[in-house]
């Protein structure tokens, strides 16, 4: 399975117990639609390697829980998965209830236009800072970072795969 065909679930934050459970941290809206979830993908050393889940319980409407994987039977089976992100496939992402509403991952590709028509680039990435997330757009191999700001966005068209932006006064100008 490629990165690409995955979204970013949550990462592993360590070892509970001598029988190789550990707490997770699930970073979607609704970590309780996950706790049915039978296996996860762990990035390790850049490739995701399958781990089927055995017990999960989610411990709190933040996302916190606890996994017990098949095959990781003790605590040093379990640390060597510590500090790692987990991953599911996108077929696993419950749908929009909103038209106008969209996932990080989806604006990949989509051209950036400031409030005059002027292009700015292309969206390469959303980087999810937590609380901040950010537009990574790059233009002729620079990259151009601008908050993802509800008061910074005009418009998206999904139609056409087009962000119109009213970046802050300046911004701009620090990177071209």
């Amino acid at each position: 399975m490629k990165k690409e065909e995955c979204f970013y679930l949550g990462y592993i934050i360590k070892t509970v117990g001598i029988e190789g459970e550990l707490a997770v941290f699930i970073d979607v809206d609704d970590p309780e639609s996950y706790e049915v979830m039978e296996s996860v993908f762990v990035d390790i050393d850049g490739k995701l390697v399958p781990f089927f889940i055995e017990e999960i319980t989610i411990k709190s409407t933040k996302g916190d829980a606890l996994i017990k994987m098949e095959e990781v039977e003790d605590v040093d089976g379990a640390r060597h998965l510590c500090q790692r992100d987990m991953y599911l496939p996108l077929e696993y992402l419950p749908p929009l209830p909103d038209e106008q509403k969209f996932y990080y991952h989806d604006l990949a590709g989509y051209t950036v236009f400031d409030r005059a028509g002027e292009e700015i680039g292309i969206v390469r990435e959303i980087l999810d800072y937590p609380g901040n997330p950010v537009f990574s757009i790059v233009k002729a191999d620079q990259e151009i970072l601008i908050p993802v700001a509800d008061e910074l966005i005009i418009k998206i068209n999904k139609d056409k795969k087009k962000i119109v932006l009213n970046p802050p006064e300046g911004l701009l100008d620090l990177y071209l």
